[in-house]
């Protein structure tokens, strides 16, 4: 699948691998890939984005991953449906942080050194897997990194949920890569 992809794909695919490395991580997440979009200028994937608008929002986008990953990865829906529970996620967080220090409760382990190659966890690859749904069922031989975009906002998830807040949806990328008339799902 990976020589599908064109030069802006697979830049994509190694920033997200390098913002791995970056920061201590195991696996490769759907928020490295996502991290690696908001970087790209020139390509297909961030004419889209520019065109909905998220070209002045990148870093409030950046700052809700960072959340995300200081809350264990709990996205904003999830953590407001615990609130409903009673439970306060935000001053768990805090507590935890203040006795372990800032990012314990994220699952990324503890920076190490580490060798060899970085796997993908099982979110990131349904993404690659969905762009390439997204490129065939379009009738594109190749996978471009709108097709990554397209993916990340088809699949549910923490990625998803940020672009959204933010005013990106799968429908709204569709609509400005294909037009409305082409709005298929990826």
């Amino acid at each position: 699948m990976f020589e599908r992809f064109t030069k802006d794909a697979r830049d994509v695919v190694k920033e997200a691998v390098a913002h791995t490395e970056r920061t201590g991580a195991a696996r490769v997440g759907t928020e490295h890939l996502l991290l690696a979009l908001l970087n790209r200028e020139g390509s297909r994937a961030s004419f889209a984005l520019t065109a909905l608008g998220l070209d002045e929002r990148r870093e409030p986008v950046r700052d809700a991953l960072e959340q995300a990953r200081r809350r264990g990865g709990l996205t904003q829906a999830e953590t407001d449906a615990l609130a409903g529970l009673g439970i306060d996620v935000p001053e768990i967080v805090a507590r935890v942080e203040d006795t372990h220090g800032p990012g314990a409760l994220s699952a990324e382990p503890a920076r190490t050194r580490w060798r060899g190659h970085r796997p993908f966890d099982r979110a990131a690859k349904d993404v690659l897997t969905g762009a390439l749904r997204a490129a065939t069922a379009r009738g594109h031989r190749h996978i471009g990194d709108e097709h990554l975009l397209l993916a990340l906002t088809a699949r549910p998830g923490l990625p998803a949920e940020v672009l959204a807040d933010h005013g990106v949806t799968h429908a709204s990328v569709t609509r400005v890569l294909y037009g409305d008339g082409e709005a298929k799902a990826g």
